[in-house]
């Protein structure tokens, strides 16, 4: 309802809907306020007008009246923060899912990219260092020795993850603080250097959808743009192990010549 009465991006993850009810009611909120205090600014420059009160009334209001309704302002902002956003911060930001049905990706972001990390079939990240980092071969810096990266594969600016499973990221900077937005999933999230912050979600649609960065990192920051591809599961299984076999080959390859 709230994403065709606000114009909203169109809703694909199932914890979105009540971030677009918080929106939404805040909306209102902020027409009531709108309106009444519109309404109180007419009377009062009408009812005040100098041609009605040629001399200055030095009493003033009696009633109370404008002292409830700032009392009933400050109980809707209650009700608001109380049985919305600290329950649903307590929901689907403090307590992550811990379902073993889960789809943990890493999101290392850079000037001006977003480097996507998948653990391969094995469903094991491989360790990662700096001094492993490679700007053409190892973006990541997966560590060569660790048996648990050989399926491990990358992708750049492009995030693919299966509709109706949920998806765990983690996300962590290499450089300058940046900003994972995914606005028709609801999220957004700043990425800070030195942290590892976790965001997580359930696709409910298939499509390909926006990475935006909502916070300005550079002189490149218009082009730090990525792609959200949600498929089905089938199709992300496929895509997934040939891109984890062309990892396990190039690894293989790499161990031939070393």
């Amino acid at each position: 309802m709230w994403e065709k009465i606000l114009g909203l991006p169109i809703l694909a993850s199932a914890q979105g809907a009540e971030i677009d009810s918080m929106i939404g009611w805040v909306h209102v909120l902020m027409l009531v306020l709108f309106i009444g205090w519109g309404i109180f600014f007419t009377v009062t420059l009408m009812k005040f007008r100098r041609s009605r009160n040629p001399r200055a009334d030095y009493v003033g209001v009696k009633n109370h009246i404008s002292s409830y309704l700032e009392i009933a302002v400050a109980v809707i902002e209650a009700v608001l923060l109380l049985g919305l956003s600290i329950p649903f911060w307590a929901r689907q930001v403090s307590a992550l899912p811990t379902t073993k049905d889960v789809l943990e990706v890493r999101v290392v972001a850079e000037q001006f990219a977003w480097n996507i990390h998948y653990p391969g079939p094995d469903g094991v990240f491989g360790k990662t260092a700096p001094q492993f980092i490679d700007k053409q071969s190892n973006i990541v810096g997966i560590d060569p020795n660790d048996p648990n990266g050989k399926d491990d594969f990358v992708t750049i600016n492009q995030l693919h993850l299966p509709v109706g499973k949920t998806a765990l990221i983690y996300l962590t900077s290499k450089d300058v603080i940046h900003c994972f937005a995914l606005p028709v999933m609801r999220v957004k999230q700043d990425v800070i250097p030195g942290m590892k912050i976790p965001v997580w979600f359930t696709p409910t649609k298939t499509g390909d959808f926006e990475i935006a960065c909502a916070q300005l990192c550079g002189l490149g920051h218009y082009r730090m743009r990525g792609y959200l591809i949600i498929e089905t599961f089938e199709k992300f299984t496929a895509w997934s192990e040939k891109q984890a076999a062309e990892a396990q080959a190039t690894a293989n390859q790499d161990d031939f010549w070393n």
